[in-house]
């Protein structure tokens, strides 16, 4: 063609929670088996769906036709009915009803629609690191640098309040505050102080709130599930929700968006109406989920199913926190409270482009060695470990953010097989670093 077709932006798209699949693959056909702890499948990963939710899904499917044809393009209207009351009746919750939830192919294809309908010069302050679906959809609309505020890995990866209003003080393009809790790739989960704060500000500068809460019901050491809903008061916002980690059921790719304060000005009613209009151009979202949705989260069973999953992930998470904090140096390793990750980050003048692992095959060493020029200093670990040990994790710079380190699940059921990982990975830090 005599002219480029592609948006500018569409070079700010990265996911390297996948991109480091296709590295692992090349690696699997070289010979080399991979461990794979990058990807947060809870079910791929071994976990089972319970049977009672099995079972409504499948009485479902025999009884209900309906079940395999278009919803209306909001939603089914019962289940956005049981949503609406679901968020009305938490404590000290600002009050919606079914109108203003609004469903989509899943949390990401919410997130897409979200951020490609700010104006192209509107800015979004998000965390550092951050989800890339945020960030790279951000930075796809304007094409522009992010503009991001830390999260600490030294204080438990809270972000500073200071640091916030700084950024939109000086920042007056910026248009929205967006963050995701429990926050993935660090586990964190804002305290209600924090979160109050980040209203504070917003209302302060005009803002609204994104707030993606995938992992709501994942809270564990001491952490409380707090939503958005509960804490907005009279500020305009966005929850994202979804039964991808919850069921746990991500191949439904079922989520929704509750549109906060939705009347509270004229502006963001043109933006929460522009959501509905773009959604009416897919014509609906997943039907079979959404008629799934009311029975099992109204199950009285529901509530084992959420407690006895966040034990278990307070389990795998202490486990793997208390293994890097007893053998592995010149990293920086703190408890967590929310979702199903595990963030590690390494101590600065740790890693250079220097170090080396051992790699026994040399079509594999030579595949490293090739791919490893140039990258950033955590991302080469991650290849050379991978060559060496087979383990995939995600670089931590691969979630937008300097600071160097890598992502694990808490997703292996099996408490040896874990503990072996574990030991993979140390053994590869400390000859890597030699540390």
């Amino acid at each position: 063609m005599n002219q480029s077709i592609v948006h500018e932006g569409i070079k700010n798209l990265h996911y390297e929670i996948r991109e480091i699949v296709d590295f692992g693959y090349h690696l699997r056909d070289l010979g080399r088996p991979i461990t794979w702890e990058n990807i947060g499948d809870p079910v791929a990963a071994g976990e089972k769906v319970a049977p009672w939710i099995k079972e409504i899904v499948r009485e479902i499917v025999e009884r209900d036709d309906s079940a395999f044809a278009y919803c209306p393009s909001r939603g089914i209207l019962a289940t956005r009915e049981f949503l609406a009351n679901v968020v009305s009746n938490r404590e000290n919750s600002v009050k919606i009803g079914p109108d203003d939830i609004l469903f989509f192919n899943g949390v990401a294809d919410a997130v897409d629609k979200i951020y490609d309908l700010i104006k192209k010069d509107g800015r979004v302050l998000m965390p550092s690191p951050s989800y890339p679906t945020h960030t790279s959809n951000e930075g796809k609309r304007g094409d522009y640098p992010h503009l991001q505020f830390k999260l600490d890995p030294k204080n438990n990866w809270q972000p500073d309040l200071e640091e916030i209003e700084n950024k939109v003080k000086y920042n007056p393009q910026i248009v929205a505050i967006a963050i995701v809790n429990p926050d993935n790739p660090t586990g964190t989960v804002y305290r209600r102080d924090i979160l109050e704060g980040i209203v504070k500000i917003a209302s302060k500068y005009g803002l609204f709130i994104i707030c993606d809460e995938i992992y709501a019901h994942i809270c564990f050491n001491g952490a409380e599930t707090l939503h958005l809903s509960q804490v907005i008061g009279d500020v305009p916002g966005l929850a994202l929700r979804g039964i991808s980690k919850d069921f746990p059921w991500p191949g439904s790719r079922c989520g929704w968006i509750e549109m906060l304060n939705k009347n509270s000005s004229p502006a963001f009613r043109e933006y929460c109406d522009a959501l509905v209009k773009s959604k009416m151009m897919e014509v609906c979202s997943t039907t079979l989920p959404q008629k799934v949705i009311p029975l099992v989260y109204g199950d009285p069973r529901y509530i084992e199913v959420k407690n006895s999953r966040a034990k278990m992930f307070e389990h795998r998470a202490n486990q793997v926190y208390e293994y890097f904090r007893d053998h592995v140096p010149g990293v920086i390793a703190r408890p967590v409270q929310g979702a199903f990750y595990y963030c590690v980050t390494f101590e600065d003048g740790v890693l250079n482009d220097r170090q080396t692992l051992p790699i026994a095959d040399p079509a594999v060493r030579a595949y490293v060695e090739k791919c490893s020029d140039g990258v950033a200093l955590d991302k080469r670990f991650v290849q050379y470990m991978m060559g060496s040990e087979g383990v995939c994790v995600t670089p931590l710079t691969g979630f937008h953010t300097d600071v160097p380190g890598f992502r694990i699940t808490l997703l292996q059921p099996d408490d040896d097989e874990r503990a072996r990982t574990l030991e993979r990975i140390g053994k590869s830090i400390r000859a890597y670093a030699g540390v």
